[in-house]
């Protein structure tokens, strides 16, 4: 029954990010919440390890997603080498800090973020006339996106594709480009949560640090056949529809985040 659901959470995610080229992290995270919480796993290391498990996802999810991106020609290799400098060292930065918070602080962080995508995905991403970021700018907007993917538990997309647009890249190659660089975000951040917690007494059985192994493989083996589906269908399906769907469930899921945590929010704003 565990592998069925976590091919369930596979399909779903690869689903959501063949239709819109973001989306899968976010909805790995949340649902593993609530899928080790009804398993019983101490409550301290639930959090960190649904982030640890999803970045160890799309480590795998993302190779065939970088790979397809490349064959159409649309990646700029050139932005996608100095963003990824600056993301190896934001994405350690924030996986370090993320295994530093209390788990209700890192929900409660992840609730907010959620609301945050909700209300971006509302939005459109608009592209205006080209501005070649320079190398600080990409070393800098790098170590953001690595950052803030890293403590989330995502490939970076929502944050990778509207800083690109809004340099003026042409929506298709930022969107490839942003998938090319989720691998690096997933490949350091999974590194930094795996390694980060080895020695940990009350982390699950079959666990490597904070990604548990048997979610890590029934989601791989159902997300990358999902999202060529959805790539499919994201042609055929009223876009504005589902990005509206899509944006009302992180804000819901989020806004129950943040209610459930509600005692470590007060006591951060007291401090």
């Amino acid at each position: 029954m565990d592998y069925l659901l976590y091919l369930a959470v596979g399909a779903v995610a690869g689903l959501m990010a063949g239709l819109f080229g973001i989306g899968g992290g976010v909805i790995i995270v949340t649902v593993l919440i609530f899928s080790f919480s009804a398993h019983g796993f101490a409550p301290e290391v639930i959090t960190h390890l649904a982030i640890g498990t999803s970045l160890a996802t799309i480590v795998v999810t993302s190779l065939s997603s970088v790979y397809s991106h490349h064959k159409s020609g649309a990646v700029n290799w050139r932005l996608f080498g100095w963003l990824t400098a600056g993301i190896a060292v934001g994405a350690v930065g924030g996986g370090l800090f993320a295994q530093s918070l209390t788990a209700e602080l890192l929900q409660l962080s992840f609730g907010l973020f959620l609301v945050a995508v909700g209300v971006q995905m509302s939005f459109p991403v608009k592209s205006g006339a080209y501005r070649p970021p320079g190398q600080p700018l990409l070393l800098a907007g790098g170590g953001v996106i690595g950052y803030v993917s890293a403590l989330f538990g995502i490939g970076g997309g929502s944050l990778t594709v509207p800083f690109l647009a809004h340099r003026g890249l042409p929506m298709r190659e930022a969107v490839a480009t942003s998938a090319a660089c989720g691998l690096p975000v997933a490949l350091f951040g999974a590194l930094t949560f795996g390694f980060g917690a080895a020695a940990l007494p009350n982390l699950p059985p079959d666990s490597w640090g904070f990604v548990y192994l048997p979610a890590l493989l029934g989601i791989v083996v159902a997300s990358a056949p999902a999202a060529r589906v959805g790539a499919k269908l994201a042609h055929r399906v009223d876009q504005l529809l589902l990005r509206r769907l899509f944006a009302l469930s992180s804000v819901l899921f989020g806004v129950r985040f943040i209610w459930v945590n509600s005692a470590a929010l007060a006591a951060l704003v007291g401090q």
